[in-house]
């Protein structure tokens, strides 16, 4: 899905002056790390002054109604919190933050994203392939 199908995703992007801690340049790696997933759709949902809000769910998914969200939270300066259900993923180096009820009501694991942190933004892409996978099993 690009950016085109969704027009205020597009518009937000356009509009989003990135920082020195370069968070836009982060959210545009995760998007696009989403969009290049077989079976994924996207979802964008914003909340001016509070979040937008970046969601992807896997064709196969019959359970939950999305894998991960992708918040960027309105602040001086922007910054993300990448949430997944507790159940689809796995923390081996115990680096995000358990949330209970925290993702629509059902415990969450969230990773804070407010800088550029090449470590942090893999080990939050390989979370994310860890949720596509799982959402994506029959």
């Amino acid at each position: 899905m690009t950016n085109q199908e969704i027009p205020q995703l597009a518009t937000f992007i356009e509009e989003w002056q990135d920082t020195e801690e370069k968070n836009k340049a982060a959210f545009l790696r995760l998007k696009t790390a989403l969009e290049q997933k077989e079976g994924v759709s996207l979802d964008f949902i914003p909340r001016p002054g509070v979040t937008y809000s970046l969601r992807a769910t896997h064709a196969m998914q019959k359970e939950k109604p999305l894998f991960v969200m992708v918040d960027v939270i309105e602040d001086a300066p922007r910054w993300l919190s990448v949430c997944f259900y507790g159940d689809m993923i796995s923390d081996p180096e115990d680096m995000g933050d358990f949330v209970p009820e925290g993702l629509l009501g059902e415990d969450a694991m969230c990773f804070d994203i407010d800088r550029w942190d090449d470590h942090l933004i893999a080990y939050v892409e390989s979370r994310m392939d860890e949720a596509w996978q799982y959402a994506g099993t029959p």
